[in-house]
C-alpha cells in the first residue's frame, strides 16, 4: 500500500507539471497570434522557438506520466492479489 501511495502522489506531481505546461503553451499561443497580428518578426521566432521547446517538455512529461500510470495499475494490481491470497 505504501508503494502505491508513492507511486500515486509522484503521478499527481507529475499532473501537476503536464497542467502547468499545457497552461503556459496556450498563454504563448495566444502571444504568438497577437505577435502575428503585430507583424513582429523578431518577438514571434523568439515566442515560436518557447512553444518548440515546451512543446517537447510535454511530450517528456506526458511519456513519464504514462510510465507512472503503468507502476500505479502494477502496484494496485500487485496490492489486490496479496491481499486476496
Amino acid at each position: 500500500m505504501v508503494n502505491f501511495n508513492r507511486l500515486v502522489s509522484e503521478q499527481m506531481v507529475t499532473m501537476e507539471k503536464l497542467l502547468h505546461l499545457q497552461a503556459e503553451i496556450e498563454r504563448c499561443q495566444q502571444m504568438e497570434g497577437e505577435l502575428q497580428t503585430l507583424q513582429e518578426a523578431t518577438d514571434l521566432e523568439s515566442i515560436q522557438t518557447d512553444i518548440q521547446l515546451m512543446r517537447k517538455e510535454l511530450k517528456e512529461i506526458q511519456l513519464i506520466f504514462e510510465r507512472q500510470t503503468e507502476k500505479v495499475i502494477n502496484s494496485y494490481q500487485e496490492m489486490i492479489l496479496s491481499t486476496s491470497l
